[in-house]
């Protein structure tokens, strides 16, 4: 392999964002908060070339994820014969990415749909308003907490940095995140990104206050004019509702032009994937694995 990997850093960012800016799709593994916060994590490293951004994973195992970039403008025979002299796996593949290869390279691609990885997506009117059968189960638990808690929503930014850090660190606590390593994973990525708010652009978030604890906090991102992703939502499960309501309340405060939200993938745990399907996607943005022989 022929690509020069070296550690993500802040320094690219803008020129990082450049190029996402011009991908067909944008899945939320590949925006650059994602890259940055869980980087130690998944032991992340990213090589540019050819006016793209290839990524590397190497923990727990090493496996390539998608090129970043104007995908239509490559000449993906001469790329892969450059950078690939034996079979090479990819993970994350979006659903784009992978037509363009069937097309220019079907006949040494082995694809695998992936779907652990597929990104949900939603209509932010319908979880605002949550309207009809299907959610009314949400818009009573919304209801409820309005009703029974003295609240108030309010922005995250960077002078609630560090009470978002120590709810996060009782919200481990209650779920003893050291016993799991996709929850210690998890909390390791929030730190990173909490700690680097005010150098990350795009980024944005809400929280609940009852009192003066907070008692649920988003932490989003940016995807276009019309799309934002959420990355991270924690609330304190103590307040019935809780999760349900920050949920709401933040896409309510998050702009007019907001059509769709992306709220990530289920990476195969069950309870996850029932929470996800219960807020009744619209779409999904779609992975696969593949194999270049």
């Amino acid at each position: 392999m022929s690509l020069n990997f070296e550690k993500i850093s802040l320094d690219k960012q803008s020129e990082y964002l450049e190029i996402f800016a011009k991908c067909p799709q944008k899945p939320s593994d590949y925006t650059f908060l994602n890259l940055w916060g869980w980087a130690e994590v998944h032991g992340l490293y990213w090589a540019w070339s050819d006016n793209l951004v290839w990524i590397k994973q190497t923990l727990p195992d090493e496996v390539l994820w998608a090129p970043i970039g104007s995908w239509g403008g490559i000449d993906w025979p001469r790329c892969f014969d450059d950078h690939f002299d034996e079979p090479t796996e990819f993970s994350r593949i979006p659903e784009n990415l992978l037509q363009l290869w069937e097309e220019n390279v079907g006949h040494r691609i082995i694809p695998e749909e992936a779907r652990d990885h597929w990104d949900y997506l939603y209509d932010v009117n319908a979880l605002i308003e949550l309207k009809g059968k299907q959610f009314h189960k949400k818009k009573n638990l919304v209801n409820q907490f309005r009703k029974k808690y003295d609240f108030q929503f309010v922005p995250l930014g960077e002078e609630m940095i560090h009470t978002a850090l120590a709810m996060q660190d009782d919200w481990c606590t209650w779920r003893d995140c050291e016993s799991s390593d996709a929850l210690s994973g998890e909390n390791q990525a929030i730190s990173r990104v909490l700690y680097s708010w005010e150098k990350l652009f795009g980024i944005t978030g809400g929280a609940i206050l009852i009192g003066q604890e907070m008692a649920a906090y988003t932490i989003a991102e940016t995807l276009s004019e019309d799309t934002i992703v959420i990355h991270f939502e924690k609330g304190n499960a103590a307040y019935k509702g809780v999760y349900q309501a920050i949920n709401q309340l933040f896409l309510e405060h998050a702009g007019d032009n907001l059509k769709t939200v992306n709220r990530e993938q289920d990476l195969g745990d069950a309870g996850l994937r029932k929470a996800k399907l219960s807020y009744n996607p619209i779409d999904f943005l779609k992975k696969y694995r593949v194999v270049l022989k």
